[in-house]
């Protein structure tokens, strides 16, 4: 959980997906037009990770998306928060919650047309 959005904690994640890609793989990372996306330049990017941008208004196309619904219909709504630690705490919360269900993550957001037979 990072405080703010911008160019560099987008480069801090960019770091943090880089560290967790095995050795002798590459990642990639699909992004929206998120303003943390658009940085002109000034991301730097692992060089074990590419960065593949979506078309301008295709949230359908970032299986992400789900997984934010997800979170926000069954972990984050209706809800009072006393203060910004606590909106931080269940966010992490939530989301530990959900690292423990590979298979629901799977299942929010796979795409069948995206599927690839091996």
């Amino acid at each position: 959980m990072l405080p703010k959005a911008d160019a560099e904690t987008m480069t801090l994640h960019l770091a943090e997906i880089g560290r967790a890609v095995t050795p002798g793989c590459h990642a990639v990372v699909v992004l929206d037009g998120a303003g943390l996306h658009r940085t002109g330049g000034r991301l730097r990017v692992p060089d074990n990770v590419s960065l593949l941008k979506l078309p301008p208004y295709s949230p359908e196309l970032n299986p992400v998306e789900n997984v934010w619904q997800f979170l926000r219909q069954n972990k984050l709504s209706n809800r009072v928060f006393e203060n910004y630690r606590a909106i931080v705490d269940a966010c992490c919360d939530a989301w530990n919650a959900l690292l423990t269900e590979p298979g629901r993550i799977h299942s929010i957001a796979t795409r069948a047309w995206a599927e690839v037979s091996l």
